[in-house]
């Protein structure tokens, strides 16, 4: 048997305004044939790490986020500060969740507009 990892499902009341929102942030694109309920980005297609990675899909659901996710992205970027900066730009907040002062110099906790957490880890030392 063989089984592929083929998205991340999350939930979202604007479904094209997350996926908007998060391939800015990433540098992917907007997939094709999407609609109000569904709208999901995937890595460039003449991108040469595509294979086997898998996209992120927002379904549109009319129920509120209520608690802390159980699942989240963690970033790696080149350079911390400034991706923390780009993101905020794009619409993403810092926020709190009770991180330890080892954790918040180590990562920075934020939401996406629809107030879904994320990590932007520090950069990886060589």
């Amino acid at each position: 048997m063989t089984l592929s990892f083929q998205c991340l499902t999350v939930d979202a009341h604007d479904p094209k305004a997350q996926a908007e929102f998060w391939a800015k942030a990433l540098g992917w694109s907007l997939g094709e044939d999407c609609n109000d309920v569904e709208v999901w980005i995937e890595r460039e297609l003449n991108d040469p790490n595509k294979t086997g990675f898998p996209d992120i899909l927002f379904l549109k659901v009319p129920d509120e986020k209520i608690i802390k996710n159980r699942l989240h992205l963690d970033l790696r970027p080149d350079n911390q500060e400034a991706e923390v900066a780009r993101l905020e730009k794009l619409g993403a907040k810092r926020i709190e969740i009770g991180q330890s002062d080892y954790e918040k110099t180590t990562w920075v906790v934020m939401a996406d507009p629809e107030g879904n957490e994320f990590c932007v880890l520090s950069a990886r030392k060589n």
